[in-house]
């Protein structure tokens, strides 16, 4: 095997047309060594490459006669020496941190541990197995790939509906799609669940960590995986488990590019949930995979006074060294890549704050966020942060610079708080349903730095919010000990799946409140998938170690589950077609207009306005939000303003009835009822007062009469709402407008 010098730049193995340049970063090593394989069992390598080149800490060579496709790994020499922080273990081979694909999973065995496992000395004395069977091996790629005219949709952030999904318990289960990409890339690409996102209104996926991840060893051995995916080892790899059957040797970065142009097609954008506090190599005594083996003291947070162990602000085992520069470029090269490569157009960050510590503290101005602020590429995408992390000081929901949105837990908790029936939460119910500028206003970012949601993956399904006090977790073995206990849940009178038809009915008209509020309040809302369904994971909100039925969607659906489709159907298509609902800024709380009326004002159930005695009233549960139709902030494409409708959102999270007075609004028109999440249809108001039933929500529009018959939100009418609104037109055609029955945008 002929073997040149090559160049330390990039990092990873790049294949240039005539062969692949490999080059690998490590500090404190003294020896690299390249290895190719002919399959990914394969116990030992077929030829092993000593990498002489050593460039500014980067190990280096040229190899003229290899090709796409071929697998390889390092093994890197260096001292084992735990009490100092160096793990290297040359008869350990390693992924390289910079593959862009991976050929298989792990296939556990002590062979994996750099490690005598169940030595006396647990992790002080090195293991000299090299056997390499178990060891997912990389691949070389060729990155050439037909993009032809594809472009990012660059949905603006207030017309943006997020949905979070995971590829396969998205597609595993849907009858509609082709048996040979059920679970896959191209399953989540095909027309049945691109028809079915369309028809929400959705106008961006959240894909679940899609990164190369571990299955820890522990859930392996109890017949478990790790199917949330929060435990990644390659940061360019699309994982292979999501790929077809046929899919070998960096076929995955093909279908996944296939499946980012046909969602682009469709005007859908893709985020990823991305896993960079962490890797799979868990605490000092996990296995040796990648990153520990080429430089653990570079790459790792370690204990001061004690390198031997971690720091770990992750409840994961460890986390990365941010204070290192070689660390945050390959975080910051494997996020450039995943835009300009694989063309995604933004990344949820989890464990968000894990990244900004840079001694002990979370560094709101820290390296990570100032890089990622001037970067050309990075600064251009959706960037949302999950604001927590375990360690001290964690919990930074607020606290994120400009460009960044956030999940707003406080939404969560919020909103789940007010329709369980909790007292003395009117008042933070305002500040979320009108963009939490409470949080967020400080640091100059707009309504969208929120991102609303109810529900995601971690916790409870929607429906399970509403039929479970408890959780369920004893499928995950861990005797129900794992996830969270406080829920802020209500189960409405019976604990999980009843025959009580009352029961029934507050359930289904409680997820209708948690949906329709979530539609209409400022800031960016996010569905959990499955839940505009009524997913159910019986009563488990932990279910990350679950591959199967119980956190799959269910495609096959009960005529309730169709109703409350297509009741989110109408919620969303009203978002979009009404700019009021979907600020880009924050109200004001003044007179705006030629009209000189406030542009938000919050009403009491006599009509009139809240004082502020009143907001203290630990009893009040009944609110009215008008948004006045001058309110909106949209322009269209020559800056002049796009007007709407004024809007009347009523809340009643009490047990009683209520007869709300309706205010009177200056111009011609009357009140029409959108939403009512008891009857659920359109009609106009009747009288001076609108009815309103305990524990129910409604909206109203004023203006003039455009509807000529409501005959519910249709797939087609949602539809024909996303391509009209978020396709980039100034606006639907009244004709089209009036089929739909709610209104419009008026230029």
């Amino acid at each position: 095997m002929r073997a040149w010098p090559g160049q330390p730049f990039p990092l990873g193995a790049t294949w240039d047309g005539a062969g692949v340049n490999f080059a690998l970063f490590s500090e404190n090593a003294t020896g690299v060594d390249l290895c190719l394989f002919d399959a990914p069992d394969d116990p030992r390598e077929r030829v092993r490459i000593p990498m002489r080149e050593r460039s500014d800490q980067v190990w280096h060579c040229y190899l003229p006669d290899v090709r796409p496709g071929q697998l390889y790994g390092y093994r890197v020499h260096g001292p084992y020496a735990p009490e100092q922080g160096h793990r290297f273990n040359a008869a350990k081979l390693l992924i390289d941190p910079y593959a862009k694909a991976v050929s298989n999973s792990i296939a556990w065995s002590d062979a994996l541990f750099a490690y005598k496992v169940g030595g006396p000395r647990e992790d002080l004395e090195p293991d000299p197995s090299d056997e390499t069977s178990g060891v997912p091996k990389s691949v070389v790629v060729d990155n050439a790939f037909t993009w032809e005219d594809d472009r990012p949709p660059r949905t603006p952030w207030n017309r943006t509906v997020i949905y979070e999904c995971h590829v396969k318990g998205m597609t595993i289960q849907h009858p509609d799609v082709d048996p040979s990409l059920r679970g896959t890339y191209l399953g989540l690409a095909s027309d049945p669940i691109v028809e079915h996102l369309l028809s929400l209104g959705v106008t961006a996926v959240e894909l679940l960590p899609v990164h190369h991840y571990v299955v820890d060893r522990h859930l392996a051995e109890r017949g478990l995986t790790n199917y949330w995916g929060y435990n990644s080892i390659a940061f360019f790899a699309p994982d292979i488990r999501y790929a077809t059957p046929e899919a070998r040797y960096g076929q995955q970065v093909y279908e996944f590019k296939t499946m980012v142009k046909k969602l682009h097609a469709a005007g859908i954008e893709v985020i990823l949930d991305v896993v960079y506090n962490h890797t799979g190599e868990g605490n000092h005594l996990g296995p040796t995979l990648s990153l520990r083996g080429v430089d653990n003291r570079a790459y790792y947070r370690l204990m001061p006074d004690n390198p031997r162990f971690y720091m770990d602000f992750t409840g994961t085992g460890n986390s990365l060294n941010m204070m290192h520069p070689r660390t945050i470029q390959l975080i910051m090269d494997s996020l450039r890549y995943w835009v300009t490569e694989m063309h995604v157009d933004g990344f949820r960050f989890d464990l968000a704050p894990v990244l900004a510590r840079e001694l002990f503290d979370v560094n709101r101005l820290s390296a990570f966020f100032d890089i990622i602020h001037q970067d050309p590429v990075l600064s251009r995408v959706k960037l949302i942060a999950e604001p927590w992390d375990i360690g001290p000081g964690g919990y930074q929901v607020g606290n994120f610079p400009v460009g960044w949105a956030e999940w707003n837990g406080k939404y969560r908790d919020c909103m789940r708080r007010l329709w369980r029936g909790d007292p003395n939460v009117v008042g933070e119910v305002a500040s979320r349903l009108s963009g939490s500028s409470d949080i967020y206003a400080w640091s100059d970012r707009a309504a969208y730095a929120s991102v609303n949601f109810v529900t995601a993956h971690d916790g409870y399904t929607l429906r399970d919010l509403v039929s479970y006090e408890r959780k369920h977790n004893d499928a995950n073995g861990e005797g129900n000990r794992d996830g969270h206990d406080d829920n802020l849940s209500r189960n409405w009178g019976a604990e999980g799946e009843t025959d009580d038809a009352r029961v029934i009915a507050r359930r289904r008209r409680a997820m209708r409140n948690l949906i329709a509020t979530l539609g209409f309040s400022q800031g960016v809302p996010m569905l959990s998938h499955g839940d505009e369904i009524g997913r159910t994971q019986r009563g488990n909100n932990n279910a990350y170690a679950q591959d199967n039925e119980l956190s799959w969607v269910d495609w096959k659906l009960e005529p309730w589950q169709r109703e409350l489709l297509d009741f989110t159907r109408r919620v969303i298509a009203i978002r979009h077609v009404h700019p009021v609902l979907r600020r880009r800024s924050f109200f004001r709380g003044r007179p705006v207009g030629a009209a000189g009326v406030k542009d938000l004002t919050w009403l009491r159930q006599d009509g009139h306005e809240m004082t502020d005695a009143q907001w203290h009233d630990p009893n009040r549960r009944v609110l009215g939000m008008l948004i006045h139709g001058e309110a909106a902030d949209e322009t269209d494409d020559r800056g002049r303003p796009v007007r709407g409708d004024t809007m009347l959102l009523v809340i009643n999270a009490g047990f009683d009835p209520v007869d709300f007075t309706l205010p009177a609004v200056a111009g011609a028109g009357a009140w029409t009822k959108l939403i009512d999440t008891v009857e659920g249809h359109v009609e106009p108001a009747t009288g001076p007062t609108l009815a309103l039933e305990g524990f129910s929500l409604a909206l109203l529009r004023h203006g003039v009469e455009r509807r000529i018959g409501w005959t519910g939100a249709t797939a087609e009418s949602a539809a024909l709402v996303n391509a009209a609104t978020v396709g980039g037109a100034s606006g639907l055609a009244a004709a089209e407008l009036s089929l739909l029955g709610i209104g419009g945008v008026t230029p």
